[in-house]
């Protein structure tokens, strides 16, 4: 192939790049039109804590440190897979179906290495929305493009009966954050899997009745800026 020497050439080049790239790029209103295709990724359990000391897990015979990452996130991402019809990505977005990907985020749950517990209540919640798109930023989508959707799972407290989940929309493509929110669900159930399982139905569901006021919501500040 032939090296292009020209600088004009070059300067023209560069300048076409950058508006195929505009072109192309997602936007926040994209994620309400059915017709723009959705990436589930999964969810990421690297920001997870469980409120509450490992050894009172481990002595009710639930859960320990190692298992974690090694064990549960991959079981509760499986879910997905196995249980399509409960926990129901495309329903929660009003998506005739979405695509899957969750090779993304096992790959970052298998690279975690620290300890989950924290005997803090405060520990709960501390991220914020610029925490999120910071660590988007950092992601690898593993060559993935458009818009894809995620679950950061941030606090675990047995004490509060609560989980706390932050539902991610971004464009891969850039690396950036079109939408972001914080939802928390009550765990339960039988068994631990599917006691901490449970939050992420019941925040898919309520996704799926309150999309279309999202969407009000988020078109209409679009219009004012």
């Amino acid at each position: 192939m032939q090296n292009i020497k020209n600088p004009k050439w070059s300067v023209t080049l560069f300048f076409l790049f950058l508006s195929l790239q505009t072109l192309f790029a997602q936007t926040k209103s994209d994620i309400f039109y059915e017709n723009v295709p959705v990436t589930w990724l999964g969810i990421d359990f690297s920001q997870a804590k469980f409120v509450g000391s490992e050894a009172a897990y481990k002595a009710s015979g639930q859960l320990v440190n190692s298992e974690f990452a090694e064990k549960y996130a991959s079981a509760w991402n499986n879910l997905f897979i196995t249980e399509p019809k409960k926990y129901d990505v495309a329903r929660a977005i009003h998506r005739p179906s979405v695509a899957y990907a969750l090779d993304v985020t096992e790959k970052a749950n298998k690279a975690i290495n620290k300890n989950f517990f924290t005997e803090r209540e405060e520990d709960f919640k501390t991220l914020t929305e610029q925490n999120i798109s910071d660590l988007i930023k950092q992601y690898d989508f593993q060559g993935k493009t458009g818009i894809g959707m995620m679950f950061f799972v941030e606090g675990m407290s047995k004490g509060q009966e609560e989980e706390g989940v932050w539902v991610v929309f971004m464009d891969m493509n850039s690396k950036t954050v079109l939408l972001t929110s914080y939802q928390t669900g009550k765990p339960g159930g039988f068994g631990f899997r599917n006691y901490w399982a449970k939050p992420f139905y019941t925040i898919l569901k309520s996704m799926a009745s309150d999309f279309d006021q999202w969407k009000k919501s988020t078109l209409k500040n679009e219009k004012k800026s």
